[in-house]
């Protein structure tokens, strides 16, 4: 009787240390943001004037604004809005005014506008540039745009820019996409990368500062127990939405693949609850469409059969119809290539119907109409392999 007390006594023990071993293990794996350490970053401000790009996605992991935080602990002079508003109370493409901001009441200078670049009067008001900014990782999502031309000004007028780490939200392993040829550089698009990139916009700022020699003087504030194989789900960090047709993480998965549409005259899904998951246009026919796409056998997708009628955007209040995408294996998933035979399988179904907008090859960073979807393939194949020849040189993680 005595040994099996003793064998149970042991037992529970050897438990509440192994509970409390993972309990520790857990709390060091805990995601910490690039501005949940800016209390161990104080130095790089002290003495400085201070100016941020934000908007309601650059907050820490217990939820308060950057911009707050900033306010509280360093001399921030001035505020910075790229596309959507430093509230993102604007809609896609819509111009962002300058403006008071009506908690710190610091002055708001648009950056998405008649002004993409920081003027040198904006400038000569700072010591320090920052950015706390949720990017999803897709060449053609513009903050990191709005965040290279003010690492220019940094540049011209002799002033740093810092970078409060993020992480990628479709991870930071995997990466895919034609490199961008240079004359269809853009806002939606300024530099010769893949679409999605698979870099945090910490790092995506060391590509472009040194690839693209910009060499501003840059500094990032990195993260803590961020993980390169992490979806943003697995950090557990709040997900705030980075522009109004982004509302999940799982929206970023699919963004760098069916922002193809943008380009066409179909629905990207703008105006629905699955934007850039919904595509279709009045004309099509969803089953049709659906089963032509599932006989490629593309990996980690299924194409639903749907209907919808967007109440904003393209075709507003016209009962559409077209695919669901759904994701069947986030990891298989190739969601550049997905885009692409989307758009070559309802070209060929609706030839009489489809039509591309002047934004297609800015997006697609190619003229790939001029390609079969074989050849189409092959350089998405190209430009992966090249991009990750270069891309490892700034991974921070």
């Amino acid at each position: 009787m005595k040994k099996r007390i003793h064998f149970v006594v042991v037992l529970l023990l050897l438990s509440l240390v192994i509970c409390l071993n993972g309990c520790e293990k857990k709390q060091e794996e805990k995601v910490y943001l690039g501005i949940d350490l800016i209390d161990e970053n104080l130095d790089l401000f002290e003495g400085k004037k201070v100016g941020l790009i934000t908007n309601p996605t650059g907050i820490n992991s217990e939820f308060q604004s950057t911009i707050d935080i900033l306010y509280e602990k360093v001399q921030l002079v001035s505020l910075f809005a790229p596309e959507h508003g430093i509230r993102g109370s604007e809609d896609a493409g819509a111009t962002v005014g300058t403006a008071v901001d009506s908690v710190t009441k610091l002055p708001v200078y648009s950056l998405y506008g008649q002004t993409q670049s920081p003027t040198k009067e904006m400038m000569d008001t700072l010591d320090i540039m920052c950015i706390d900014i949720q990017d999803v990782g897709a060449r053609f999502y513009t903050y990191i745009y709005t965040m290279a031309n003010a690492m220019k000004a940094c540049k011209e007028y002799g002033k740093k820019f810092v970078v409060f780490d993020r992480p990628n939200p479709v991870n930071g392993v995997d990466f895919e996409g034609n490199i961008l040829d240079t004359k269809y550089s853009s806002f939606i698009g300024m530099y010769p990368i893949v679409q999605r990139h698979g870099m945090t916009i910490g790092e995506i700022a060391l590509y472009f500062n040194t690839e693209f020699e910009i060499q501003c003087d840059l500094e990032v504030v990195k993260m803590k127990n961020w993980d390169r194989e992490m979806y943003f789900e697995d950090t557990h960090l709040p997900w705030v939405l980075p522009s109004p047709n982004m509302p999940t993480p799982h929206t970023a998965l699919l963004y760098s693949g069916t922002c193809i549409f943008e380009g066409t005259n179909l629905s990207e899904g703008r105006g629905t609850t699955t934007p850039f998951q919904t595509i279709g246009a009045p004309w099509i026919n969803g089953i049709k469409w659906a089963d032509a796409l599932n006989e490629l056998g593309l990996p980690g997708v299924y194409f639903r059969s749907a209907y919808f009628t967007p109440t904003t955007s393209k075709h507003q209040g016209t009962l559409c119809g077209g695919v669901e995408v759904h994701i069947t294996d986030k990891k298989a998933f190739q969601p550049v290539k997905t885009g692409w035979a989307m758009v070559n399988v309802v070209k060929q179904l609706y030839h009489s119907h489809f039509e591309t907008l002047s934004t297609f090859n800015l997006i697609a960073g190619y003229d790939i109409q001029t390609l079969t979807l074989d050849e189409q393939f092959e350089l998405i194949e190209q430009g992966t392999k090249t991009f990750g020849e270069t891309r490892k040189k700034y991974l921070l993680y």
